[in-house]
């Protein structure tokens, strides 16, 4: 514990400490707090949903966090988030204070911890993101971190979607893609294509990064492996669609979509992407048209499916628009480098 003069004090989270009352429930409480106040769009935290994220992370990589307390009460939560397959220099911060305790410098101090914990790990590039707001610029500023990018939030609500006519554009895409074959599958990759996915998986390091600090991400089998265990521990139904090319077999493109486990009308769009030898036969549009399609029957009570864009990400937004994704809103990502 990390006692400050401004009475905060900082501890590390244990994820195993998730009773009612404990750490993991201090930070679901205020990660609550702040979302409702700033983004009460967002599917609610659960003991279950903030043990997962630091017990599996998003693939195996886990966040650590810091729970900040004042006179025993939960005022914020810190995180840090880095890698060890790519990016070895990067560290992402996350800071949230809860609503009711702003603007007494709790942020500050947090941050400087965070800071102090991503330094120790060696990391010498510090990113941290936020809902577009003059205070979070402001504060950003004051602590050295200059705007990078710009991450748009965006929401597809099943019931609005006109099947007949996602159909339409469904099959209007066939005939640019006559050379590849489409292929539905639930669950984990065999294990003799992991490789394939993995490959495939990297051509997302085509998406745009703006002026952010930040290397090509590392693909390989285990981190693939890594990824489908740890959204599967989690709970989540985990859905891929991709086009092989008939001729060669090469897999020319994916999108993934996991069904939330406690939520099931709730499901976040993960990756989506084409290898650039592929691109040009509408892989893009035909994939995502096909996933909603096949949700449509194998997950009914599915309601909405919430998916994330760089806002320069002219094409990949411009397929969404078409498929009725609507903007919720948009996050800042920031950057100083020691």
């Amino acid at each position: 514990m990390l006692p400050h003069p401004g009475g905060v004090d900082i501890t590390r989270v244990d994820p195993a400490d998730a009773e009612p009352g404990g750490a993991v429930a201090g930070v679901v409480a205020v990660r609550n707090a702040v979302d409702a106040t700033d983004a009460p769009w967002l599917l609610p935290k659960t003991l279950r949903s903030v043990t997962a994220d630091l017990t599996w992370g998003w693939d195996g990589e886990p966040d650590t966090a810091f729970l900040g307390t004042v006179d025993g009460e939960p005022v914020a939560v810190g995180t840090v988030s880095t890698s060890e397959h790519d990016n070895l220099h990067l560290a992402w911060l996350g800071v949230k204070v809860h609503p009711a305790h702003r603007r007494r410098g709790l942020g500050s101090q947090l941050l400087e911890e965070m800071v102090a914990e991503a330094r120790r790990l060696g990391r010498t590039t510090f990113g941290s993101d936020a809902w577009d707001s003059d205070a979070f610029a402001a504060f950003a500023k004051t602590h050295g971190f200059e705007p990078a990018s710009r991450a748009v939030n965006r929401r597809q609500v099943l019931a609005d979607v006109d099947l007949d006519d996602l159909r339409r554009r469904h099959d209007a895409a066939l005939p640019a893609a006559r050379d590849y074959e489409i292929v539905r599958r639930p669950g984990r990759t065999p294990d003799d294509e992991l490789e394939a996915v993995a490959e495939m998986a990297a051509a997302i390091n085509d998406a745009p990064t703006d002026d952010l600090d930040i290397e090509d991400e590392v693909f390989s089998a285990d981190r693939i492996r890594g990824y489908e265990h740890a959204q599967e521990a989690r709970g989540a139904s985990l859905y891929r669609v991709f086009a092989r090319h008939r001729d060669t077999g090469a897999l020319a493109g994916h999108t993934v979509v996991a069904v939330d486990g406690e939520v099931p009308t709730h499901a976040e769009q993960h990756d989506t992407s084409v290898v650039a030898a592929h691109r040009g036969h509408r892989l893009g549009l035909l994939l995502k048209a096909d996933m909603v399609l096949w949700l449509r029957e194998a997950e009914p009570q599915l309601e909405r499916i919430d998916t994330w864009n760089a806002e320069s990400n002219d094409h990949m937004i411009g397929v969404n628009e078409l498929m009725g994704y609507r903007v919720l809103g948009t996050e800042i990502e920031y950057q100083r480098k020691d």
